[in-house]
């Protein structure tokens, strides 16, 4: 079983899904491709870990829904008491910020306007699937041993790195505009 395995077990538990769905949930956490999500949901299939039904559409191929089982809910649990592997970081944007003095300021600012596009339109969906939770769970929202719990933390985990890589980004570009704004 690898992590990914673990990810897709971790959103049946919650509710039956889809593996479109599934690729949908996991972009919070993980970037997974549909070539690596479904073989994997055929291997937890046939190790009995999860199950599904066809759930016939019209005009369109009849769709999967995956359910996680008792044994898979089982390794699930057996495995959130493990130690977690140390997280890996690979973003090609952190390189090019980090050998950014060899390019034109012009560059440079685009590079990080576009960085800052990119996780604004993150921050603005991620608001409203938060709101979205908030509204649908009021007061039972901060209960731990609910469902919606795991996801929550998360959301909100991913909304502050979001805004701050936002933050991160403007500081940077002050600073490199304030430099260009010199030069001239």
């Amino acid at each position: 079983m690898n992590s990914l395995a673990y990810a897709l077990l971790s959103m049946l538990v919650r509710k039956s899904c889809t593996g479109y769905e599934l690729s949908q949930f996991l972009e919070t956490f993980w970037q997974a491709k549909h070539s690596q999500i479904y073989p994997l949901l055929k291997k937890l299939e046939h190790a009995d870990m999860l199950t599904f039904v066809y759930e016939h559409q019209t005009a369109k191929p009849d769709k999967k829904i995956y359910t996680i089982t008792p044994k898979g809910k089982e390794v699930l649990s057996e495995w959130i008491g493990t130690k977690p592997s140390p997280p890996v970081s690979r973003d090609e944007f952190l390189i090019k910020a980090y050998a950014i003095w060899l390019t034109e300021s012009e560059t440079a600012i685009e590079l990080f306007n576009e960085r800052i596009d990119f996780y604004q339109k993150k921050i603005d969906f991620r608001i409203g699937i938060i709101a979205e939770i908030e509204l649908q769970y009021g007061k039972q929202l901060l209960d731990p041993k609910a469902s919606h719990f795991g996801r929550y933390i998360l959301f909100k985990r991913k909304l502050k790195l979001e805004q701050d890589e936002v933050e991160w980004c403007q500081w940077v570009l002050s600073i490199i505009e304030n430099f260009t704004d010199q030069s001239i």
